[in-house]
C-alpha cells in the first residue's frame, strides 16, 4: 500500500477517523456520517463462513522440483522433465477444531497442496496420515458431528466419538495411528504428509496406473506427548503457525521428499487389499515408494485472510496425466470440496490471486455472481462459437475405467485379505515396546472420559480382534483408570 492520506474505499480522504460525527457538541452521532457507517458495515462483515473441517490452517508458497523421470507414468507437463519447476501453495491445518483453536492437538492434520501448473491447477488435497476413519462419503457428514460440538451440550461429547468408531470398525486402523506417537505432530515442518487416496496417472501412450503420493519430511519426525502438547496448547496455542512462518522468515525453509507408488491398473482386481480403500495402507514390500521430487516451502503469506483462509483446494482439480480413482470417498470429495467453497468463499473464489492459475489462463464461459471482475470483457459467453472463442481439445486429462453390474447402495468390492483390523494390526506390531505403551496411555485416557460401558467394551473389541496383547492391554489400562 502506498504512503498518504487515509481514504474511504471509494478513495476520498478522511478528515478525521478519531472522532464521529454528532448533532452539536455531545449531541447523537448523525446517519450522514458515512465514513463511520461504512467502517462498521465492513467491520460487522470481515468474517466469512469458517470450513466445516480443516478451519484451522496456516500456509506458505513454495518450489516443487522434478527429481526423476516419471513420463512413462504420466504425461502431466509439470513432471515432464528432471530439474523442472513448479510454483505451489500448501495449506496445513487441523481436522476437528474451529478458526480459534490451539495449534497443538491430537487430531490428523491437513496437507493440502495447490501446484500452479501451465495445464492449469493441480490440488492434491491429503493429510499427514496414509488412512482415514471410513472409506465412504456417505457417512463423511456423521463422523464429522461426532468429532464437532453436540447439538444440545455444545460441547465436544467423548461418548459421541467412541460410539461412532466403535460402530465403525473400519475406523480401528486410522484411531490406532492418531493414538499413536505421530497423532500430534511437534510442527508442521516435522510431519510427513499424503494424498492418501489412489489416484490415476496416465501417459501419452494411454496406459493407466493407480498412484498412492507420499511426502517425507527432511527435518525428520518430531512429535509431542500428550502432557506436552496440552502444556504447549495452552501457553501458545498458534505454535504450529509461528513455527512454519518464522522459519520461513529464517531462510530455514523446510522441504519433503516426494515419492509415489504405482500400480498397473491390471493388478488392481486381484491385490489382496481393495486398492482404493481409504481405510487401507498398500505395503512398501508390495509396491515400493519410487522418489520423483521435492517439495520447498520458502515465501509466507502476505495477509493470512487473503491467502489462506480464501485459499481454495479441491481434489476435483485435476490436469491432464492425472486422474481419479473408484475410491468412494474421493468420489464424493470431488463434489463435497468444491461445493464448500462456492458456499463458503462465493462463486468466483477462483478469480482471487491465491487460487488463479499463475502459469496459464482461465478461459471458461462462465459469467456474474458475486466479486465477479469482468474478466472476459466482451467475450461470447457459449461454446461453440464462431468468434474466436475458447474450444475443447477433445483429449480427456484421464483414461475411462471398465464397470460392469447393476445400479444400489453397495459395499466397495472385498479383496483376499480384507478386513476392518488386520493393517491396525500390523500397525501395532511394528511398534517398539514404548510405542505400545504410550499408544495404550493414550487411548486409555479418551477412553476413561466414554460414560457407557458397552461402547467401551465395543471399541477395546475393535481392538482386540487387531491384536490380542492390544486389546487385553488397552482393557486392563481403561479399568485402571475408572477405578
Amino acid at each position: 500500500m502506498t504512503q498518504g492520506p487515509l481514504t474511504t474505499e471509494t478513495g476520498a480522504p478522511v478528515a478525521d477517523n478519531q472522532n464521529s460525527e454528532t448533532a452539536g457538541v455531545g449531541g447523537p452521532v448523525l446517519v450522514q456520517d458515512q465514513l463511520l457507517l461504512e467502517k462498521l458495515a465492513h467491520f460487522n462483515r470481515e468474517r466469512i463462513p469458517e470450513r466445516v473441517v480443516h478451519a484451522r490452517g496456516a500456509g506458505a508458497y513454495g518450489t516443487f522440483t522434478v527429481t526423476a523421470d516419471v513420463t512413462k507414468y504420466t504425461r502431466a507437463k509439470f513432471l515432464s522433465e528432471v530439474g523442472k519447476q513448479t510454483e505451489t501453495f500448501l495449506r496445513f491445518s487441523t481436522v476437528a477444531g474451529n478458526l480459534g483453536a490451539a495449534d497443538a492437538v491430537r487430531d490428523p492434520r491437513g496437507f493440502a497442496l495447490k501446484f500452479y501448473t501451465e495445464e492449469g491447477n493441480y490440488d492434491l488435497v491429503g493429510n499427514n496420515t496414509p488412512v482415514f476413519f471410513i472409506k465412504d462419503a456417505i457417512k463423511f457428514p456423521d463422523f464429522i458431528h461426532t468429532q464437532k460440538r453436540d447439538p444440545y451440550t455444545g460441547s465436544t461429547e467423548m461418548d459421541n466419538v467412541w460410539d461412532f468408531w466403535s460402530l465403525s470398525p473400519e475406523s480401528t486402523h486410522q484411531v490406532t495411528w492418531l493414538f499413536g506417537d505421530r497423532g500430534i505432530p511437534a510442527s508442521y515442518r516435522h510431519m510427513d504428509g499424503f494424498g492418501s487416496h489412489t489416484y490415476q496417472w496416465n501417459n501419452e501412450a494411454g496406459e493407466a496406473f493407480w498412484v498412492k503420493y507420499h511426502f517425507k519430511t527432511d527435518q525428520g519426525i518430531k512429535t509431542l506427548t500428550q502432557a506436552e502438547a496440552d502444556k504447549l496448547a495452552g501457553e501458545d496455542p498458534d505454535s504450529h503457525q509461528r513455527d512454519l512462518r518464522q522459519a520461513i522468515e529464517r531462510g530455514e525453509f523446510p522441504s519433503w521428499t516426494v515419492g509415489v507408488q504405482i500400480m498397473p491398473v491390471a493388478e488392481a482386481a486381484k491385490y489382496r487389499f481393495n486398492p482404493f480403500d481409504l481405510t487401507k495402507v498398500w505395503p512398501h514390500a508390495d509396491y515400493p515408494v519410487i522418489e520423483f521430487g521435492k517439495l520447498e516451502l520458502n515465501r509466507n503469506p502476505e495477509n493470512v485472510f487473503a491467502e489462506v483462509e480464501q485459499s481454495i483446494f479441491s481434489p476435483a482439480h485435476f490436469v491432464p496425466g492425472i486422474g481419479p480413482s473408484p475410491d468412494k470417498m474421493l468420489q464424493g470429495r470431488l463434489f463435497a470440496y468444491g461445493d464448500a467453497h462456492r458456499y463458503r468463499v462465493g462463486i468466483n473464489a477462483d478469480h482471487l490471486p491465491v487460487n488463479r492459475p499463475h502459469a496459464t489462463e482461465a478461459r471458461t464461459n462462465s459469467r456474474d455472481g458475486y466479486l465477479y471482475d469482468g474478466r472476459h470483457k466482451g467475450a461470447k459467453n457459449y461454446e461453440p462459437n464462431s468468434f474466436g472463442g475458447p474450444f475443447q481439445t477433445d483429449k480427456a486429462l484421464w483414461q475411462p475405467v471398465a464397470v460392469s453390474g447393476v445400479t444400489g447402495e453397495t459395499e466397495a468390492p472385498s479383496h483376499a485379505e480384507d478386513n476392518d483390523f488386520v493393517q491396525a494390526g500390523n500397525l501395532y506390531r511394528l511398534m517398539t515396546d514404548e510405542e505400545k505403551e504410550r499408544l495404550i496411555n493414550n487411548l486409555a485416557g479418551a477412553l476413561s472420559g466414554v460414560s457407557r460401558d458397552d461402547i467401551i467394551e465395543r471399541a477395546v473389541n475393535n481392538f482386540r480382534q487387531a491384536d490380542g496383547d492390544f486389546g487385553k492391554r488397552l482393557e486392563a489400562a481403561v479399568q485402571a483408570l475408572r477405578g
